[in-house]
Formats: structure tokens, C-alpha cells, sequence
């Protein structure tokens, strides 16, 4: 006999070394094909293709291999779904980081060259997740992996917007959104993330038209926007202005006549009472041009530099114009006061910078009748149930006060949206496939919101929208979501109101919520 000298310690690498693929190999995390025992599925919540794992990852799927692990040793036909998210705007910022770094930009790559750059990007970090899932030990049935922008799930995209188009639910229009300079997109509102920043209140003087003394004093935190201004508004109440409604006043620096108008926009306790009026970078301010018939004077670039209508301030940065002009107006005695406040602003989730409201073309999902059904919904035996149930409070809110949902993203990684324009007439085209004239027609250069996507996850991945596909038929609804409380209003609540409105159920039964 040989003997064998036992190790003094346990030596997990040398054990688990190649015991992992093994079990692979074997299939022995795939479903058990036993028609008689009850499905039981989980799809993996998609990684972005953004980088490695973190421990919140490592946290996530470990609930979900306990569950499916559990599942598996009772009988049930168990599915542990895998993949990737290709996160459109994140990745695009990383990869566009590393080329910075080069010394180039995607403008300099044109688009196509671009997007290989990003696909070699996906193809290391996507080995990299493969393999940190190996370590875990995680059950999962790679032969069914999917990835968000693969040929079938792209097909899904495809289908929901054209039917979502062709139902009255995605329309194409003129609005304020959020606007990240840098990436020099549109974000949804809760890709923004509100931080206290130092600011102050700029109090200036909009002289009065006619050669009266005096004039009206605002006060504003955005003295650049002042060359998109097209009214003054006051309350109709407020003693102090009933006399001056309908007068018109100067824009200081700019030399343009604006009137004063009514609205209830004007809050008398706030400020001065009096708010410059600027549809083209103001939600609100959009909301009062649209009741006065105002014109909307866009000033800003969509890289946040000044554009002509600024003068001689065009092409300086938003922040370096507010510096120089507010100078100027100081100079002019237009300036009264600076009052130093602390306020909340917008930043870009992903890139960090001060979020710009920009009216901008894009494209939206029409929320009231999807968050309606979901609520409905919500009351009845089909309801997806949360644990603790006290994070249905969260989805709840959050539908029930739903604004419209941009979905266009001016970004070059993605989804491009099924919309072509033809080059002579305008006319435009939504379908799931190019016309067939297509050199007379050129598709819409956005692409779609990452979440759009993703959003579609636990019905798309099993082969939906050939409702016959074995998977689809056998494995969906899918029964747990394991997921993180942050993410309700991004993810869990858009795969909600889409798997109901497209397949008729609920996506999934149970959503474990963790921090």
C-alpha cells in the first residue's frame, strides 16, 4: 500500500480544481426533462457586461442557488437560468473612458468601428463573469444563457415597440428631459441621482420695455439659461405685480422683449414671486409655454456648451458662461445680489455630471394604462407577492405616481429603435424590419434604453415571442426573483407591467427583495 500524506490544511484550490466543469460537462444542473415533476424556474438577474462581479452580486446569486439548489433535492423540474445585460449606457461610458485614455473619441472610430470596440470589450468581461459564477458554484444551465442583444431577444425588442407603437402606447414627441452632457444623452428620471450641491440665487432686474423706471427682480440659479427666457411669470394674485401683467421687460444681456405673464407656476413665497420663464431647459417653465403659446429657445449644445443664440458667449461651457456672464452683469448693474444657497440637483447616474433639462426629440411609453393594469393587478390572486411584503409599497408608489418614460437614448450601444424616416417625403416607418426600398429611408440613429430590454428578461430568454417555443411553454411564469430593493422602480416593476401586458401573467410569483 501506498500512503498518502493527508494535507495539514485544507486547501480549497487544489479540492475544487476542475470539480466545477465537471458537474457541467455532466449536465447535472440542467432541468430534469421529467414531465411529471412541477417546473420551477429562476432567471438570473443579467450582470452588465460593465465589469467583474462585487460582493452584491456574490450575495444575489448565492439566495438564488440555495432556492433552485432546494428545489432541485425536492423533485422539481428546475431551470437556473443564466446571462448578461449589455447596459447600454454604462458600458458605452466605460468603453468611452478607456478611449479617452487613448487619446480618441467614439466620433473619431465613426459608429461601427465603435461598437466592435464595445463587443471586444463584452467578450473579455463576459469570460471574466463566466468564470467568477464557476467559483461560486453556481447551478446554472449554461446551454441556455442569453445575452440582451443576441438575434432572439433582440427579435422581442423588436416586437414589444412596434406592437406598443401600433397600440397608442409609444409615441414620438418634443419634451424637457434629462440630459447628460457627457454622454450626451437623454436619461430616464431614475437613472438621476439628486445630491446637495452649493449653488446660489442670482437676483437680477428685467427692465421694463416702454422706458418705465424700474423693472421686475427674479431670482434664478441658472443665469445661462437667461438666453432661452421668452416670459416673466407672476401670480395673479400677488399685490405687488396685478399692475405689470401684460407689460413687457428687457433681458438683460440679451436685449430681447418678454412679457409679463399670469400663472400659477408663480409661487407668491418663494424667491421674489417673479420666475423667468424658459420652456426650452425647465420642465415646469415647458408646462407654462405650452398654456401661453410660448416660444422654446434651446441655448445649450448638446455637450453643454452655449450654442449661438448665447452671443458672444457661444461655445464656452455651461459653467464657464454662468462665470463670465454673471461678470458682465455685474458690470452692467443688472445683477443685484448673489444669495450663496445649498440645494438639490440632479447627476447623471452613470457619468456623474450635472444633469441639464433639455427639450429634446425622443421617444416615450405612454405609462398611465400599463401602470393601471399593474395595480389592478396587484389586487387580485395573481398578484406577484414581495418579501418582506412591506417593498410592494415601493412598487405601489412608484406606479401611482408614473410620469411617461423616455426611452430613446442617444447612444450608439444598444437596441436601435425599429423607426425609419424616408429622405425625400419624411415620412416615417415603424416595423420590425427595414422597408424594402431601404436606401430611400434611414433608420433612427438612438438606440433604446437599456431597460427596455431587460425588462422583457424573464419571458424573452425562454423563447417568447414564439409562444409555442418548449421553454416558454414549460418554464414560464417564472417563480422567484432575487433581486435588491433599489432596483423595484428600475427593473421589477417594468418586467411587471411588460409580462403582463404582453403575456397575459404575472412574470414571476415571488420577488425576495435584500439589501
Amino acid at each position: 500500500m501506498t500512503k498518502h500524506e493527508l494535507a495539514p490544511k485544507y486547501d480549497p484550490q487544489s479540492v475544487e480544481a476542475g470539480r466545477y466543469q465537471e458537474w457541467v460537462d455532466a449536465g447535472v444542473f440542467k432541468p430534469s426533462g421529467n414531465k411529471q415533476a412541477k417546473p420551477y424556474t429562476i432567471v438570473i438577474p443579467p450582470p452588465n457586461v460593465t465589469g467583474k462581479l462585487h460582493m452584491g452580486h456574490a450575495w444575489d446569486t448565492t439566495l438564488q442557488d440555495m432556492i433552485i439548489r432546494q428545489k432541485r433535492m425536492q423533485g422539481y423540474d428546475t431551470l437556473y437560468l443564466p446571462g448578461m445585460d449589455h447596459a447600454g449606457i454604462a458600458t458605452q461610458a466605460k468603453v468611452e473612458a478607456k478611449l479617452r485614455e487613448q487619446g480618441i473619441t467614439r466620433y473619431d472610430l465613426g459608429r461601427e468601428k465603435f461598437v466592435d470596440k464595445v463587443w471586444e470589450w463584452k467578450d473579455e468581461f463576459s469570460k471574466i463573469i463566466r468564470n467568477q459564477w464557476g467559483k461560486m458554484g453556481l447551478s446554472l444551465d449554461y446551454d441556455r444563457e442569453r445575452f440582451t442583444l443576441d438575434a432572439g431577444l433582440s427579435k422581442a425588442v423588436r416586437k414589444v415597440f412596434v406592437d406598443l407603437y401600433n397600440q397608442g402606447l409609444i409615441y414620438r414627441g418634443e419634451y424637457i428631459v434629462n440630459w447628460d452632457p457627457q454622454a450626451r444623452t437623454a436619461l430616464s428620471d431614475i437613472e438621476v441621482i439628486h445630491q446637495d450641491d452649493k449653488g446660489a440665487f442670482y437676483h437680477m432686474i428685467y427692465k421694463f420695455a416702454d422706458g418705465t423706471p424700474g423693472g421686475i427682480e427674479i431670482a434664478t440659479t441658472r443665469p445661462e439659461t437667461m438666453f432661452g427666457d421668452t416670459a416673466v411669470a407672476v401670480n395673479r394674485h400677488d399685490p405687488r405685480y396685478e399692475k405689470m401683467i401684460g407689460k413687457k421687460v428687457i433681458v438683460p444681456g440679451v436685449g430681447r422683449e418678454i412679457p409679463i405673464i399670469a400663472d400659477e407656476h408663480a409661487d407668491m413665497d418663494f424667491g421674489t414671486g417673479a420666475v423667468k420663464i424658459t420652456p426650452a431647459h425647465d420642465p415646469n417653465d415647458f408646462q407654462v409655454g405650452l398654456r401661453h403659446d410660448l416660444e422654446r429657445i434651446n441655448c445649450m449644445n448638446d455637450d453643454g456648451t452655449m450654442n449661438d443664440e448665447a452671443g458672444k458667449y457661444a461655445g464656452m461651457d455651461r459653467f464657464d458662461c454662468r462665470e463670465a456672464l454673471v461678470k458682465d452683469l455685474q458690470a452692467s448693474g443688472d445683477l443685484i445680489k448673489i444669495e450663496p444657497i445649498v440645494h438639490s440637483v440632479g447627476h447623471s447616474e452613470r457619468t456623474g455630471v450635472q444633469v441639464e433639462a433639455r427639450l429634446s426629440t425622443q421617444w416615450f411609453v405612454k405609462m398611465k394604462p400599463l401602470a393601471e393594469k399593474l395595480l389592478a393587478n396587484q389586487k387580485t390572486d395573481n398578484k406577484v407577492d414581495f418579501v418582506p411584503g412591506r417593498f410592494e409599497h415601493t412598487l405601489t408608489n412608484w406606479m401611482e405616481n408614473i410620469h411617461d418614460w423616455v426611452i430613446s437614448r442617444q447612444l450608439w450601444w444598444g437596441h436601435r429603435i425599429p423607426a425609419w424616416f424616408n429622405k425625400e417625403t419624411g415620412e416615417m416607418y415603424v416595423g420590425m424590419e427595414a422597408p424594402k426600398d431601404a436606401e430611400n429611408w434611414e433608420q433612427d440613429p438612438d438606440v433604446l434604453d437599456t431597460w427596455f430590454s431587460s425588462a422583457l428578461w424573464p419571458f424573452s430568454t425562454l423563447g417568447w415571442p414564439d409562444t409555442d417555443a418548449a421553454d416558454y411553454k414549460r418554464y414560464y411564469p417564472t417563480n422567484t426573483l432575487v433581486t435588491g430593493y433599489d432596483i423595484i422602480p428600475f427593473w421589477v416593476a417594468r418586467m411587471m407591467f411588460q409580462g403582463l401586458h404582453f403575456t397575459g401573467q404575472r412574470p414571476f410569483e415571488h420577488v425576495l427583495i435584500h439589501g
